[in-house]
């Protein structure tokens, strides 16, 4: 992969060393400060070459998945309505007609209407994890990725989570942060912004990670992150 430049990074601490099979990314605090400590990124995870068929299947599956199927529309035999023929077939000068559930009429039946069907898509374990690699390694190419040390909040104030996005200068971008494990305060903080995502390590997805313009991941996630997708 090759090497990223820091010209169009938001901040000179997102600038990446490459050391063996390891990416360093300098971590930084909820001020947005630099901590002097650097977040080792595996290239097996953050730095392969991107399979983008991967990452059309994956997001497929996340959109389909996301659909009820439950639509239905009335077809010609399960409307209501009297099946008595309306009209003589011959010599009133207009177009046949049977009963009036003839989908041409008002309240007629719907011709080839919806039914209720199963979206499922089955993909391998494999193959997702394969997408969601593909998605990190663009954002980080992008140098849209950003380590953050470990950060709790005291109450779920939006106003608090709001403060931090201020300080890491991502107010009115898409942001996404990922958390090794269920933070409720952190979780509840981000539900009235728009903008702002929260997710555990667990439930990462290829769809999630490339909506987002910028993806925040807690320095302590990494190594779940890794041991998930690696």
């Amino acid at each position: 992969m090759e090497g990223l430049s820091g010209e169009n990074s938001m901040w000179s601490l997102k600038s990446v060393i490459y050391t063996s099979n390891k990416m360093e990314i300098a971590v930084v605090n909820i001020k947005g400060e630099d901590t002097g400590r650097k977040a080792a990124l595996s290239e097996n995870v953050f730095g392969i070459v991107p399979n983008d068929h991967a990452i059309y299947l994956d997001v497929k599956q996340f959109m389909a998945h996301g659909r009820q199927g439950t639509h239905k529309a009335k077809e010609r035999g399960e409307v209501a309505g009297s099946t008595r023929k309306i009209k003589k077939q011959k010599g009133t000068g207009s177009a046949r007609a049977g009963d009036i559930k003839n989908p041409l009429f008002r309240g007629g039946g719907r011709v080839f209407g919806p039914r209720p069907r199963n979206y499922e898509v089955r993909l391998s374990k494999k193959l997702k994890s394969l997408a969601r690699k593909s998605a990190l390694s663009y954002k980080v190419k992008e140098e849209s990725v950003s380590i953050l040390e470990d950060f709790t909040l005291e109450n779920p104030k939006t106003k608090d989570l709001m403060g931090i996005i201020e300080k890491l200068s991502l107010v009115d971008k898409k942001t996404l942060f990922i958390l090794k494990e269920n933070d409720r305060n952190v979780y509840l903080s981000s539900r009235n912004l728009s903008k702002a995502n929260v997710l555990y390590c667990d439930d990462i997805n290829t769809y999630d990670l490339l909506n987002a313009d910028n993806i925040i991941i807690s320095e302590g996630s990494i190594e779940k992150i890794e041991n998930l997708l690696g």
